[in-house]
Formats: C-alpha cells, structure tokens, sequence
C-alpha cells in the first residue's frame, strides 16, 4: 500500500475575498495581548485558572488527573487558610498588647513577607518598651529582634533613630517618630497594616463559589485563535480551520508583488531582520560597513548605527526590539541599544584576537549569550552577563558561514566551507555529528519552529531539508543560482514553505513537501542574499547586491505568477 501523497500547499493566496490591513488599520483593530491585560500572579487568577483545566479534565474523562490537581491545589489551599489564621490570631495580639503571643505566632506560623510583618511587630513592641521607660527590656529587643531584620525599614535611617531612642527622653525626639501619638494609636495603624493584609487574601477568594460556565477552557481557546486570526495581516472570507494550538494561527501567504522598496545604503545589502514583535521595523546590514533601520511601511530610514570598519555580514535583534547585534569584516560583533532610534548606542564591542571576519551572530533561544562565527573557523559562544567567551568550538576545516542554536538550546549547528553540518554540545563544547552531504560550501543553516527540521543551503546549486531526529536527508530544492558568491541564505515560511535567495537576483518560494517551486519573486537587479519571512506582519523582506532592501507581500490585484517546475 502506497503511502498518501502530501495534501496540495493551501494557501490564503488561492482563497477569494482576501483582504489586507496595513498596520494603521489593524492597530485600531486589535488590542495588544500584553502583560497588562491579565496578572497571572494574582491568587483569584491562579484559582480560575485551576478550576477551568480541572473543568477540562472531567469532561474529557480524565478524573483521577482533576482529583490530583485538587488535591495538590488544596494543599496550598490549606496553607493559606493557616496563614490567613495566623494574620488574625497575630491582629488580636497586637492590639491586646499580649508580646508573648505574638512572640509564639510569630516563630510558628507561616506568613508570607514574613520579615516584613515581624519588623513592624517587633518595632512596635520596642517603642511600647522605650515609652513605658524600660530601657534594658528596649535594647534586649532591639538587639534579639530588630537588628536582624534592619534591611527591613519602612523609610531610609529609621534604624538609626531606634537606636537613638534608647539616649533619649521622648520618641519624639527622634525625626522618624515625631509624629507618635501613644501606644493605643501606634497599635491601631499596626492592625490596619494586618488588616489590609488579609483583605487581599480573602478577596481573592470571591470567584470560588461563581458559576463556572460548561466548557470554559475551549471557549476561551477559541476566543484566543479568533483575536490571532483578527491580528494577521491577511484576511480570507472562508473561515480557517487551526491545524494546532501550539503556535500562533498565520495563515499561509505567497508574495507575489513588490510592496516597498528600501534605498540608501551605499553598497551591498548581506542581511536583514525583524525589529520588535510585531516588525513594524526592519533592520539592514551593508558592505557600506553600515546596519540601518527603516520603517517597514513608509521605508523612511529611521536610524544608521556607523561603528565597523568593513562590511557587515549578519545582525540579529533581540525579542523585545531593543538591542541589535552586527557581525563585520572588522572582526568585531557590536551591540547596539536601539530603544531610542533618535539616539541609537553601541553598547559594547566584543573582539577576539586574530578571528578575522565573522560572518554570522546569533542568540540562543533564552538570549542570555550570543554565538559568533567566521574565518577562524571557529564558533565562540560569549555570555552576555559576564561580558565574556565562555565556550569555544573547533573542529571545522574551513571558515563557518552560519552557527545557530537549535529551540531548545542544548546544540549549536553550524555550516562551513568544509562543506560540512555540525552539530555541538552547548556545555562541553564537543562534536556530536557531522553531515556531509553538500557538494559545494555550507552557506546557511536554519532550524524551524518546531526544532524537528533543519534546513541548509550551499554553493552546489541546492537547498536541503534535514530530519534532526533522525538526521536523515528528507529532500532537495532546486531551480536557483548559488554557485559563487558569500552568502545566500534560505529559510522556513511557516510550516509550508521555503524561501531562499539566488544568483539571479530571485527570491524563491518553494513547497516544503513537494519540493515544487511556487512563486519567483523578479525585481531586485542584483544578486538576493537573504530572505527573511515575518508570519504576524505576513511579509518576506530580501537584502540584494543592488544596495537595496524590498519588502513583498501578496497582492489580489498581481498577476499570479505561481510555476511547478
């Protein structure tokens, strides 16, 4: 029996009534999915949040995992309602005046910011002893109880005055308790601190006894997918069917038109890429020994970051969009601080001795340090906090084109001259597997999504597409040009496509299973180097030899130029 052939590339360009919104329009379409809009930290929050997957699991059948969830949960449950216990039962003690329980509850209960609450306890009951005229019992708890939690002061200096208080005739005297108004007052303020306290515990605990409505989880999945599919770019009138919730929904676009094209670098464009979340910036790097900074929709060049001295072969930006990393000719990796584009900084310049070129800088998937590449024909990988090289690679023959690190971060894989694909052990610096496979030099190397397929492409002519569980060759792309120069580059569009650059001054669409060719995009005049995709703003952007930056997108109005070769 035959196995199934691969279903045809569905893609939104083959669907009618497409519609596109540019960022204007779709930023008073949709409210950004921030940290604002909900704290997972708050209590009510968490408790919800246990109820709706404990809701989930019993409809699905699956109730010895509920009655371990609650389980778990109410063992934490029970902890707080000790500690809300303990709140009350420490109030009453305080306003009573009785020391010794508070001393006992105090050294057996569990109180969250514990330390806190005890200095100003304790600070309490010292300034009862120095009104009430009992120096000696007032430094005994000063020293036993107050001097341990010093870091502990409500204002800057307070400790100071406690101690001066011990020299003088009133509390008064001491600037940070000018105000003491008596023992009965003092005493009043401490049990409205504990007070407020509890409140916070107890509100939370409203939503416990609300109505939870029957299958909450998928309601508000499907509320989720239906605000990503409002936030693409693209819209179709035929409702889309999410194949998985394990990545954001982008619906699969193929450029066929030129949208916007980027002027003003004074030599080659050798890479580019995505500024901040949502790419509402993209970023270039030239053998002008320039990075610019452009707008992604009015292409106004919005800053030009001016540092190396020769060419500069790759750059990478940090999540957020605030921090960008160049790779150049001068041997040098600079980092840039771009949060301010009106005043752009080098922050730090990261040299090495002898390393000539190095042509590629990336970042590990936590961007707690950043892996070079180049000439030297090794790969370093450099630790951003302690502004050192931490690890170094060696095992290539020849200079490494491109290192990347594969999603979960445990391997480095890289692609050299040497016509070789390695992969290394992040912590000991090893070499756990060499591809060979590629007639010609290792060009780029590319992991997806996923972290189950690699993707490399060299100077024989091909593109190629890698199990990495198995390290098998799962298939070729072909039809482009890259025999000669340094370096073109491929990469994944979604799960669907592939694109890369080529010596005819194309970018290439390729099916990812059919391998066919879907789409050329023709209007560089130069040599296309990269191609990178940006799935929330649904555009390609290309880098060329023609000093130029282009941004493609799909327009219903352009003649289809899709070809199966």
């Amino acid at each position: 029996m035959t196995a199934p052939k691969p279903p045809p590339l569905n893609s939104l360009s083959d669907a009618p009534g497409i519609h596109y919104h540019r960022s204007s329009e779709h930023s008073r379409l949709c409210t950004e999915a921030d940290s604002a809009l909900l704290d997972e930290n708050n209590p009510r929050i968490r408790r919800d949040i246990i109820r709706i997957i404990a809701q989930y699991l019993d409809s699905q059948g699956l109730t010895s995992t509920k009655v371990t969830l609650y389980d778990e949960a109410n063992v934490k449950q029970q902890r707080e309602n000790n500690y809300i216990s303990d709140v009350v039962r420490l109030r009453a003690a305080v306003l009573d005046g009785e020391w010794g329980e508070v001393d006992r509850i105090c050294s057996s209960a569990y109180l969250k910011d514990k330390k806190h609450i005890l200095y100003s306890v304790y600070k309490q009951q010292y300034l009862e002893l120095i009104d009430d005229n009992e120096p000696q019992k007032a430094f005994t708890t000063l020293n036993k109880h107050l001097k341990p939690l010093e870091a502990q002061q409500s204002v800057h200096g307070e400790f100071r005055d406690l101690c001066y208080l011990l020299t003088t005739k009133s509390i008064q005297d001491a600037p940070a308790f000018r105000n003491w108004d008596g023992i009965a007052s003092a005493r009043e303020r401490l049990a409205e601190y504990l007070q407020s306290i509890l409140e916070f515990e107890i509100v939370g605990r409203e939503s416990e006894h609300q109505h939870l409505r029957p299958n909450r989880l998928v309601t508000l999945l499907r509320q989720a997918v239906a605000y990503q599919i409002e936030s693409c770019q693209y819209h179709s009138e035929a409702v889309p069917l999410v194949p998985s919730l394990l990545t954001d929904y982008a619906p699969v676009v193929v450029p066929n038109a030129e949208q916007t094209s980027f002027v003003g670098h004074l030599g080659n464009v050798k890479c580019t890429a995505y500024v901040g979340p949502y790419a509402q910036l993209v970023a270039s790097g030239s053998s002008d020994n320039t990075v610019r900074i452009w707008n992604t929709d009015s292409a106004e060049c919005l800053a030009t970051l001016r540092g190396h001295t020769s060419r500069i072969w790759d750059i990478c930006v940090d999540r957020a969009g605030s921090t960008l990393f160049s790779a150049s000719g001068d041997g040098t990796v600079k980092v840039w601080d771009i949060r301010d584009l009106h005043k752009p900084q080098c922050l730090h310049t990261i040299t090495s001795d002898d390393s000539g070129d190095i042509y590629s800088v990336s970042l590990n998937p936590l961007e707690s340090h950043i892996i070079m590449a180049g000439y030297d024909r090794k790969i370093r990988l450099y630790d951003r906090v302690t502004g050192r090289v931490v690890q170094t690679f060696h095992g290539h023959d020849l200079s490494v084109a491109q290192a990347v690190a594969n999603p979960l971060g445990n391997l480095i894989i890289s692609g050299s001259k040497d016509q070789t694909i390695r992969f290394w052990d992040m912590m000991s610096g090893s070499c756990v597997k060499s591809l060979r496979s590629h007639l010609g030099e290792v060009t780029s190397v590319a992991t997806s999504d996923s972290g189950m397929l690699l993707l490399s492409s060299s100077k024989d002519n091909s593109n190629r597409l890698w199990d990495l569980r198995s390290l098998k060759r799962l298939c070729r792309y072909k039809g482009h040009q890259n025999t000669s120069k340094n370096f073109i580059r491929s990469g994944f569009v979604g799960d669907s496509l592939i694109v890369g650059g080529s010596e005819d001054g194309m970018v290439y669409l390729w099916d990812r299973e059919s391998t066919n060719i879907v789409q050329r995009l023709d209007g560089h005049q130069g040599i296309v180097y990269d191609a990178k995709w940006n799935p929330k703003r649904g555009i390609l952007c290309s880098a060329s030899d023609d000093w130029t930056l282009k941004t493609w997108w799909f327009s219903p109005q352009a003649t289809n130029n899709n070809v199966e070769l």
